[in-house]
């Protein structure tokens, strides 16, 4: 924590001037966003990086490890014509390498497309940059992406959470998931509990960021985007496909059969079902699976109940409750 402390004040100390000439606002999109604040660029380039020029498409190497894991090949080829047709409007964002080579660090699919159009050469800018800011940068620039789907933006998020805070993704989680226990229980903005939560750097640093992006709140992130991590694989596979939105995968999630899950997924796909028709097809599947095992589904229903009587507070009840339980033990150790 104290190392998320000192690098925070130190960034606010340094680029003080710099937010308040450049804040953060959703018209800073992509590589702008993150360089406003650590590089403090004029515009979209900043005044060390060599003006734009072209260079051999060979000379560019893809990193090891990438933040995008999926490119739609439809949108791909679509987006090489255009490039065949117009060439890359954009340029590409590369790093200096050994021997005259170049690492790429923002734009992966026009590169990608590029190289489907069969170009030898591509505009690009070289930027000197450290490892941690290259990360960074490919993390914001992929999160600025229009067809991004929510499985990747989370994990996106997530990861630039965790390097920003430099924490564990889990420990990030977990301070996410304090922070909006307390705001539920502290609806009150005045609330003294509520201020000391999100006057703490970490807090601050995390609403930052979520500004930043422009997308959502980090309330809403915390509600809606983290369950996301806990899919059943399947439901995960088609979300980060695309071919299903959120909030139906989310639904679809809810059916415990794997078939029946797995027959949804395809269904919901294929006739592209409302969010209300799922929620209709869910709710029967579970219905079905209830009453295939009404015990189980009896157990359910009476434990919540148990817990909740006033039984353990009778001693002749409780000697009845622990014969019931020593006979439960017994057919469970059969």
């Amino acid at each position: 924590m104290n190392k998320a402390t000192n690098r925070t004040t130190n960034r606010t100390t340094t680029n003080k001037t710099t937010k308040k000439k450049q804040p953060y606002t959703s018209k800073l999109q992509g590589v702008s966003a993150l360089l406003g604040e650590e590089a403090a660029p004029n515009d979209t380039q900043n005044k060390n990086d060599a003006p734009s020029s072209s260079i051999a498409i060979g000379a560019i190497k893809l990193p090891e490890s990438q933040p995008r894991r999926y490119f739609d090949p439809n949108k791909l080829e679509k987006l090489s014509a255009s490039i065949k047709e117009l060439g890359i409007l954009e340029p590409l964002l590369v790093r200096p390498l050994p021997k005259n080579n170049y690492e790429l660090v923002a734009g992966e699919r026009r590169f990608k497309a590029a190289q489907m159009a069969g170009l030898t050469e591509v505009p690009v800018i070289v930027r000197e940059m450290n490892d941690t800011i290259t990360h960074q940068v490919r993390l914001v620039e992929n999160l600025q992406r229009e067809d991004l789907n929510p499985l990747e933006e989370t994990e996106g998020i997530l990861e630039l959470l965790a390097m920003r805070l430099e924490l564990e993704q889990e420990e990030v989680i977990s301070y996410l998931n304090r922070m909006r226990n307390v705001c539920d229980r502290h609806k009150d903005e005045d609330s003294e509990v509520r201020h000391n939560v999100m006057s703490q750097t970490e807090s601050k640093v995390i609403e930052e960021l979520f500004t930043s992006l422009g997308k959502m709140g980090w309330d809403s992130f915390v509600k809606n985007r983290l369950p996301l991590l806990k899919l059943p694989t399947d439901v995960l596979k088609v979300l980060r496909q695309g071919k299903l939105e959120y909030t139906k995968a989310r639904a679809i999630a809810k059916v415990k059969d794997e078939k029946k899950r797995q027959n949804l997924i395809e269904i919901a796909i294929a006739e592209n079902l409302s969010l209300t028709q799922i929620n209709e097809r869910v709710k029967a599947a579970n219905q079905v699976a209830a009453s295939e095992h009404p015990l189980k589904e009896r157990y359910k229903i009476a434990l919540p109940r148990l817990q909740k009587s006033k039984v353990w507070d009778n001693p002749k009840k409780q000697k009845t409750l622990e014969k019931l339980l020593s006979q439960i033990e017994a057919l469970i150790e059969e």
